[in-house]
């Protein structure tokens, strides 16, 4: 029977658990940790301190931003991957030949995650490109949403095949806007009818494939005043006319585009209320705390279906296996090629 989750996920410092820490931790309110590169030395240090984690809270969801390219925040002992750009480079001209280069590097990129000890990897990207947003460019796969589509579906695939779980960001798309939702808060000020057509399109056609969703701090000032993820009409839709049936995470409170909502609580309750089962808070320890104390009594049942549910690879075994071989070869050379 899966149990409830509390509702907050939140950072670390360093490469170990401090005694703070270790206290933060043990509270029920947080039900997950993500990982940023200054947690990350190499891979086996990563095991060792997912491990460390487990061990005071086996429930713990323990994620990472790892998709390739400029987005990797671990770094030695894992496969450098290309960018989702470069893994689609030539679908064009050969669309089968790439969409399996893609399954293989989400197939790839789950087994080394789940090896490291981690439930999430908060891939893929599906916003499409419209060379506009400095946030999105190369992290995602295409300027053609249905490319992003297929390609999208073939990474998840992937993902899955290694047991890992799939996360689409940044829902309804963060690629027509030319502000960075780290540093400001987008608008979009495209209509409704022209979102339907081209940004919710990877969205909607793979809903019932990804396990979870990430919606973005951006205003789409034709459907909502609010960043979509505080809008309740937003991930209305999601779940209403998407069936979308997964977990729903925020994207960084501590982002510059999330401080329209007010204070650190007062974002986690219109996340919450908008339709978030967890939200996340990063880099900004006197919010999460703040935060964490907001989230008392908060649990979510969805959050447990995310946890890595088989026998985990182990990193010395992975060079034994062919596929991963081959994979990592290709994949490494790939993305040491010069953009053209």
């Amino acid at each position: 029977m899966t149990q409830p989750l509390g509702t907050v996920m939140l950072d670390i410092e360093g490469t170990q658990l401090g005694d703070e820490e270790r206290r933060l931790l043990e509270r029920p309110e947080v039900g997950g940790v993500i990982l940023f590169a200054r947690n990350t030395r190499d891979a086996e240090q990563v095991r060792r301190l997912t491990r460390e984690i487990r061990e005071l809270r086996p429930d713990m969801l323990l994620a990472i931003d790892q998709e390739g390219g400029r987005v990797q925040r671990l770094r030695e002992g894992v496969t450098r991957l290309p960018s989702m750009a470069a893994l689609a480079a030539g679908y064009a001209d050969a669309p089968d030949e790439v969409r399996s280069r893609v399954h293989e590097a989400g197939w790839l990129l789950g087994m080394e995650m789940a090896a490291c000890g981690f439930d999430v990897t908060f891939a893929p990207v599906l916003d499409v490109d419209d060379q506009r947003s400095p946030a999105i460019g190369d992290r995602s796969f295409s300027a053609d949403p249905t490319v992003v589509a297929a390609l999208g579906e073939a990474f998840i695939e992937g993902l899955h095949e290694a047991g890992m779980v799939a996360v689409g960001k940044h829902f309804p798309g963060h690629g027509g806007v030319t502000l960075d939702s780290h540093h400001a808060l987008p608008e979009d000020n495209r209509p409704l009818s022209v979102l339907r057509e081209h940004d919710l399109v990877p969205f909607k056609a793979l809903s019932g494939k990804l396990d979870a969703m990430m919606p973005a701090h951006v205003v789409y000032t034709a459907f909502d005043t609010r960043p979509a993820g505080f809008s309740p009409s937003w991930l209305g839709m999601l779940r209403e006319e998407m069936a979308f049936k997964g977990v729903v995470f925020s994207d960084d409170l501590s982002m510059a585009g999330a401080h329209v909502a007010g204070t650190p609580a007062a974002r986690a309750e219109a996340a919450w209320s908008a339709g978030c089962d967890m939200v996340l808070v990063c880099n900004d320890r006197a919010a999460a705390l703040e935060i964490v104390d907001a989230a008392a009594g908060r649990t979510s049942k969805r959050l447990g279906k995310l946890r890595y549910g088989r026998a985990r690879p182990e990193l010395e075994t992975l060079p034994a296996l062919a596929r991963w071989r081959r994979a990592h070869a290709r994949l490494e050379a790939l993305s040491e090629t010069p953009a053209s």
